[in-house]
């Protein structure tokens, strides 16, 4: 079959052989990575535990790539969107609940190794510590990668009942030695109700973001920004998120596709957004570090509360 990343033109854009490889892996990841905001509505699952090394699985993502064909073909017929619409809490939370059970068989293939994700969330993690907050956990993808000897308690949030079941099956196989908490809520408004100003020593979200729009992922820093403890008593959010590219081209595919790419297989997640802006929107939030991986289509970042 014909490549869509090889034969498409965009006027006065021109595609190398690297940039379309490179592009083409960053889609695939995007349509089977992107997590949602999963942190809408409150309740509250209890957790247990049992084997911290635990193996994640690997397998084809050849099945996400008919995404790539839907893609090139919007940009050419004119079908550009105008704005970015996030998912709702309700279409999050049912679509999550949907995807959990098959989650994890998408979790693998030869793109986020090769785009550098699972160095990056290995690397941002080992800087968590103490009394830890996960939002948008998902299934767990993250929960093999906290060094135990580093953490109190971990305290994972997601919208999804569906997806936190699945984290809870993770962690009962994992066997962690410190505390673990289940919370179904929303991280765009209820994390501080539920758990106080300045609670954890360290926030984590990877990949939520995207999928909360502009307004919600504001909201859903600020949230983050109440509860984490302030720099002088040793507070950090880690943050690894889809991002606008670095990369002029990139930048401006992610641009014309980004609506496209969250509708026709992103899960709701829009991967041109400007996470520096947004964070730097809070106005209390400073980013102390700041890694960009795949020409910046996904950067990670330590921030600190002034």
């Amino acid at each position: 079959s014909i490549n869509p990343m090889r034969t498409m033109k965009i006027p006065c854009l021109r595609w190398s052989g690297n940039l379309q490889r490179l592009l083409q892996l960053a889609l695939t990841f995007i349509s089977v990575f992107s997590k949602v905001g999963h942190c809408y509505s409150i309740d509250r699952l209890k957790s247990s535990s049992s084997n911290w090394d635990y193996a994640t699985k690997t397998t084809n993502v050849s099945n996400r790539r008919g995404v790539l064909s839907i893609l090139p073909s919007a940009v050419i017929a004119g079908n550009l969107p105008t704005s970015c619409s996030a998912l709702s809490p309700n279409e999050a939370s049912e679509a999550y609940d949907q995807y959990a059970k098959n989650y994890n068989d998408l979790d693998g293939g030869v793109a986020p190794s090769l785009l550098g994700i699972d160095e990056a969330r290995t690397k941002m993690l080992s800087q968590a510590k103490g009394n830890v907050l996960e939002i948008g956990v998902g299934t767990g993808l993250n929960l093999d990668r906290y060094n135990p000897a580093q953490i109190s308690s971990l305290t994972l949030v997601d919208i999804s009942e569906g997806m936190l079941q699945e984290a809870k099956a993770r962690i009962e196989y994992l066997n962690p030695p410190f505390k673990v908490t289940f919370y179904q809520a929303d991280a765009t408004s209820q994390l501080v109700d539920l758990f106080g100003m300045n609670a954890f020593d360290t926030v984590v979200d990877t990949f939520s973001l995207c999928v909360m729009g502009n307004d919600g992922a504001k909201k859903c820093i600020q949230q983050l920004n109440e509860v984490v403890k302030s720099e002088t008593d040793g507070g950090r959010v880690l943050l690894l998120e889809n991002s606008r590219s670095s990369n002029g081209a990139l930048g401006l595919y992610q641009d014309l596709t980004a609506q496209t790419a969250a509708s026709a297989g992103g899960k709701g997640c829009v991967y041109n957004q400007n996470v520096v802006q947004l964070i730097n929107s809070i106005g209390t939030l400073e980013i102390k570090a700041e890694e960009a991986y795949a020409a910046g289509l996904f950067r990670s970042f330590a921030c600190a509360k002034k």
